[in-house]
């Protein structure tokens, strides 16, 4: 029982974090109890996925395609920015995570344990938790972030050819997710590529999204 309160609770707290993220890079209202509806909806997912069944890649997988589907049907973002936020917000998140990991490896604060629970996992996601809410907080204090997501669907949505280019960048986010599982399972030597591959990615993700925001282009009407 406890370990499935806990599995809830952080599992709650890491969906919120990535969502309280999305919503201050793009610039949009934050929907608190939206949020917690979600983040447990997945969570419970996620650990009847994982402890009932053992399908953690797949259980990744459906936690992108719920991701993507809250912000399309839930929050009301516009399908095809729908898919560049959830791209953006896992690449940013697994970049955090990623780093803490690799970080907390090597001074061995990953490995600690209690009696009867291995305390380093929550560790990790709760530093995670806290500097994804760290740095959503400060993209919003100091108004930085992109206006070109609207936050209804009811708009009549102009698709720029750097959206697209976005847009295509967001596709292999998921196969990225998956290989850190892998590497972290089967190849742990070579896991700090893993931090890397994310900072390239999400450096052309905020490259394209900064000029797209800042600069007219050609675009193609939904």
């Amino acid at each position: 029982m406890l370990d499935f309160v806990l599995y809830m609770v952080f599992s709650i707290l890491e969906t919120s974090a990535m969502f309280y993220l999305a919503f201050k890079v793009f610039k949009i209202d934050l929907y608190p109890k939206e949020m917690l509806f979600a983040g447990a909806l997945m969570a419970f997912v996620s650990y009847v996925l994982r402890n009932d069944y053992g399908l953690i890649l797949t259980d990744v997988a459906i936690q992108y395609l719920l991701t993507f589907c809250f912000l399309w049907l839930l929050f009301r973002i516009h399908i095809f920015y729908a898919a560049i936020m959830t791209g953006l917000t896992y690449l940013s998140y697994m970049l955090i995570q990623s780093t803490c990991y690799f970080l907390m490896r090597l001074t061995g604060l990953y490995s600690i344990e209690f009696p009867f629970l291995t305390v380093g996992v929550y560790i990790l996601q709760m530093i995670s938790v806290v500097l994804t809410i760290i740095i959503g907080f400060n993209i919003g204090k100091h108004r930085k972030g992109f206006d070109f997501v609207p936050d209804k669907q009811n708009v009549k949505v102009k698709i720029a050819l750097r959206e697209i280019k976005i847009f295509i960048l967001s596709a292999p986010a998921i196969f990225i997710v998956i290989l850190m599982l892998i590497l972290t399972q089967r190849y742990s030597q070579y896991f700090f590529l893993m931090p890397m591959l994310y900072g390239i990615l999400l450096y052309a993700y905020l490259y394209l999204s900064y000029k797209k925001d800042r600069t007219d282009d050609e675009f193609i009407s939904l």
